[in-house]
């Protein structure tokens, strides 16, 4: 068993003192920035914000083409005396001005360039009287560790260190050589909107089945912060990039795929020299009707600063993209591989060993600046809930699926409570009716005896032990068909979605049996989503949980065997397992835990449903959804917050009335996309468009109305409130880690008050998961002996008063068990098939104890003399609400999952009140 685990995060060294690092800095300047602001308002006059410059291609070709340039400042295309470019040594003039002039005349490539044509030669001027020379580079020390600490001791970087730091980081890893087994490997630095990336270059090649599949290794390196750490963290992970070799799409299927340009700079001076791939997006242009260079992508741009080389052409690359990956003279390119363009021979993921090498490797470039974070130790050993036993630990085998089917019989009697159950199966293909009727009595212990045929053959029926199940089983026919989708000019794309959803309600309602009394459920048999994306909006899944919630039954869903490779019998299982949770048949396992925990404690949980002009129904929506688990009450254990009645219903009915969501009937006008913001400077933390402030703000008090109105009705016994910082931080930011504080809850511009003010007995505790930002940071276990590995259970560090817990949960025993040292990146003779193992790697979930009964909270509410909380024992029982007999280990508590599942019933519908 490992007693430790290590996690590749890094601090700034408070032994090395101050960081400060001399660059130079450039500022587009106001004069400059006006003429340009001019410029793209005359080019782009039906733009959302004319006078905010489109930066980004701009700042992706300087990174690219221009020596030196390490990182773009943020909100350079809205201000002009903000920091616009950081480098190592001033661009001469003579590189810059042809990057900022081609830029310039893209800006009026489709209507009229000679504006643009000799913007190049002013730039150039040495003319006093010319306004729109090139600023003077100026140099500035810039901190690298700048930071203020919060007010709750969480120290937080400056905001230009998320995109400056990385890069700093990456080239003076890029810098480097990497070396194991025998084999170098170079690293090329990827700039990124939330840090920056290492792509090995040239990339690896694998041969298998013929043929030759490419994949490199890939550290992604972003700056976070963590509740209550005096120091920021760097966070590097790894991963494996596989590189598309053919495309199984046509044209138009291709949305948006991701290019790296690999293209000696024009200029051959200058440091950074060969560092940098250059990042663009190739896809379909459906206004053009051609594959095209996408979302501000630099290399369109490129060809005309270096006349002398061949660059790839879209539909080239498109055609023949191992001939690119391989290089056209010395210019190449890769286009990153993603399941939805064919199959790769090449797995995802690395093992904990390879990923412990790049780990030390990473630690030895970046001393003396930064240094490891300490590694975690154990906290508890109770890794897990009462759970059966599984029957391979010397029990016989059988005894345990009977245990469960058993719980799972009794779980659904009283979830029912007396009221007969109706499943309707619409199936396509025979096989998938068998497995489904087939697995449903082993699942709930039925006996085969007591099934009771139908004289039509579409009917069986199961009486056992106040269980009364019905199945009907028929033909989907035109139920599972695409939607019917219509291309009309000036009418919006979320009414004609609205019109189709419609029509598939009407057919449904012709085909539904009334529901007397009875829980229904409907289970479709439909096509992977993948037969739907050549035609968007097709897919009906979400037409059919909407016109099925009409009904008032509840639905899911099954692909049909064509589509999927996972074996039917475990579909069909899976399915009836989904269907028994929206009965809300299911409760946690008792806790092991200890006396620390209330005896009468329930849980509930908090999730926000965000859908934008892209989600499922093409309606924006946010909409909180609230659970609540009260083990050992027997019916209605899992339940629901009814915003619109003020009272708490049964988690199925929770699940019908979230389907009713309405959106207001929407204007005429043309259609438009969602909208951008043209300079597209992200935030800190996050990437999305910024709504209006005022909407911005109204879903901000609204939702932090609505939290306070839940946490009164939950005064009642001891409450343990679980949310996810990461999900609900938005339209609450009293969950910012800098806004944190402990035993204290902040809503809108008011003082944050002591918990114990919202729950004489409340807990409130954050769970957190990397966010596809790498918010949480990889790690692996380890020993003395050098030994790397896995290792399940809950964290922390040796303070006795931390809050901020690690959770990491075991491997599934479904997941096909490789050697911890099996090396991908330079596979051995003995294994020589490496590349192609899929290495799946536990996820470590962040808990931090926001709330609890600690001395000081004891003490502000009176209560001096009162035994106190261990922050421990409350991450653990989050830790063990990730286990159930049914799941592998999920990746948030329970009650989370069963909240953030519950937002799939969210799907307003445009057009209708």
């Amino acid at each position: 068993m490992y007693h430790h685990i290590r996690v590749a995060a890094y601090e700034p060294d408070p032994l090395h003192g101050p960081w400060r690092e001399e660059m130079k800095v450039l500022r587009l300047g106001e004069d400059l920035h006006a003429e340009l602001a001019g410029m793209h308002a005359e080019a782009a006059k039906n733009s959302v914000h004319p006078h905010r410059l489109p930066v980004r291609r701009l700042n992706s070709l300087l990174q690219a083409m221009a020596p030196g340039v390490i990182a773009t400042g943020r909100n350079a295309g809205a201000d002009g005396r903000l920091p616009w470019l950081y480098a190592r040594e001033a661009v001469p003039p003579d590189v810059l001005a042809p990057v900022v002039g081609a830029w310039a005349a893209g800006m009026h490539r489709e209507d009229d360039d000679s504006e643009g044509a000799d913007f190049e030669e002013r730039l150039r001027s040495r003319d006093p009287a010319e306004t729109v020379r090139l600023p003077h580079w100026e140099t500035e020390p810039v901190d690298l560790a700048e930071s203020v600490l919060s007010a709750g001791g969480t120290a937080e970087p400056a905001a230009r260190l998320y995109s400056l730091l990385p890069e700093w980081i990456a080239f003076r890893l890029a810098a480097r050589t990497f070396r194991t087994g025998g084999t170098t490997l170079h690293f090329r630095v990827e700039s990124s909107g939330d840090g920056a990336r290492l792509v090995s270059w040239p990339p690896q090649r694998y041969e298998r089945r013929r043929q030759t599949w490419y994949y490199s290794a890939c550290l992604t390196i972003t700056v976070h912060t963590v509740p209550f750490a005096p120091r920021f963290r760097v966070h590097v992970s790894t991963q494996v990039r596989r590189w598309a070799t053919r495309l199984d799409v046509r044209p138009h299927q291709l949305g948006g795929t991701t290019v790296l340009l690999d293209a000696p700079l024009p200029w051959p001076e200058g440091p950074d020299r060969g560092h940098r791939l250059m990042v663009n997006t190739l896809g379909y242009d459906r206004r053009s009707k051609e594959l095209a260079w996408r979302w501000h992508s630099p290399a369109p741009l490129v060809p005309e600063l270096d006349v002398v080389r061949n660059y790839p052409r879209p539909e080239a690359l498109f055609s023949d993209p191992e001939r690119w990956i391989n290089g056209s003279g010395d210019v190449a390119a890769g286009i990153v591989y993603h399941p939805s363009i064919g199959p790769h021979e090449v797995g995802p993921g690395l093992m904990p060993r390879e990923r412990a090498d790049l780990d030390a490797w990473v630690e030895e470039g970046l001393r003396p600046l930064l240094t490891r974070v300490p590694d975690l130790t154990r906290v508890s050993r109770s890794n897990t809930p009462s759970l059966l036993p599984r029957s391979d630990a010397g029990r016989v085998p059988g005894v345990r699926d009977a245990q469960l089917a058993l719980q799972r019989r009794a779980a659904l009697t009283r979830a029912l409570n007396g009221r007969p159950l109706e499943i309707d199966v619409f199936w396509q293909s025979p096989e998938t009716r068998a497995a489904l009727l087939a697995e449903l009595p082993k699942l709930i212990g039925l006996p085969a005896g007591q099934q009771v045929p139908s004289a039509d053959g579409e009917t069986w029926q199961w009486q056992c032990e106040g269980v009364d199940i019905r199945v009907r089983a028929r033909p989907a026919g035109h139920l599972a068909d695409a939607l019917p989708t219509t291309r009309a000019p000036g009418r919006l794309r979320d009414v004609r979605l609205a019109e189709a959803i419609e029509g598939r309600c009407g057919l449904v309602a012709d085909r539904a049996d009334p529901l007397l009394g009875g829980a229904g459920v409907v289970i479709t048999e439909i096509a992977g989503k993948e037969r739907f994306a050549a035609v968007p909006d097709s897919d009906p899944k979400h037409a059919l949980r909407i016109a099925w919630a009409r009904q008032g039954r509840l639905t899911q869903f099954v692909n049909s065997p064509d589509d999927t490779d996972s074996a039917l019998e475990h579909r069909a299982r899976w399915t009836w397992l989904d269907a028994f949770r929206q009965l809300g048949a299911i409760s946690p396992p008792a806790h092991r835990v200890g006396a620390g925990i209330p005896g009468d404690l329930q849980y509930a949980a908090l999730w926000l449903v965000r859908h934008t002009r892209k989600g499922p129904t093409r309606c924006p929506v946010h909409r909180l959804v609230a659970v609540r688990v009260r083990p050992g009450d027997g019916p209605g254990v899992i339940e629901g917050w009814d915003a619109e009645r003020a009272e708490w219903v049964p988690y199925p009915k929770l699940l019908l009335l979230l389907s009713q969501a309405r959106e207001p009937a929407a204007s005429g006008g043309k259609e438009t996309g969602t909208e951008k913001l043209v300079d597209d400077s992200a935030a800190p933390g996050g990437s999305r468009p910024a709504a209006r402030p005022g909407v911005e703000q109204d879903r901000q008090r609204e939702t932090e109305r609505q939290i306070r109105a839940l946490l009164f009705q939950l005064r009642d016994r001891p409450t343990l409130l679980l949310a996810d910082a990461g999900n609900l931080r938005q339209c609450w930011p009293g969950l910012r880690n800098g806004a944190l504080d402990r035993d204290t809850l902040g809503f809108g511009a008011e003082p944050a008050q002591r918990h114990t003010l919202y729950g004489h007995d409340l807990r409130v505790l954050l769970v957190r998961d990397a966010n596809a930002r790498g918010e949480v940071a990889e790690w692996y276990a380890h020993d003395t002996e050098d030994g790397v590995g896995f290792a399940e259970g809950v964290w922390g560090t040796a303070d006795t008063e931390g809050r901020v817990f690690a959770s990491t949960a075991s491997k599934p025993h479904t997941v096909a068990k490789l050697p911890k040292g099996l090396m991908k990146l330079v596979p051995t003779a003995q294994g020589r098939t490496a590349p192609g193992k899929t290495a799946w790697n536990p996820g470590q979930l962040e808990i931090t104890v926001l709330g609890c009964l600690s001395e000081k909270a004891l003490t502000d509410s009176g209560r001096a003399g009162d035994p106190s909380d261990r922050p421990a024992e409350w991450a653990t029982l989050a830790h063990q609400l990730r286990y159930h007999d049914d799941y592998p280990p999920l990746a948030r508590p329970l009650p989370l999952h069963w909240a953030r599942l519950a937002g799939e019933y969210v799907l307003p519908v445009a057009g209708t009140k």
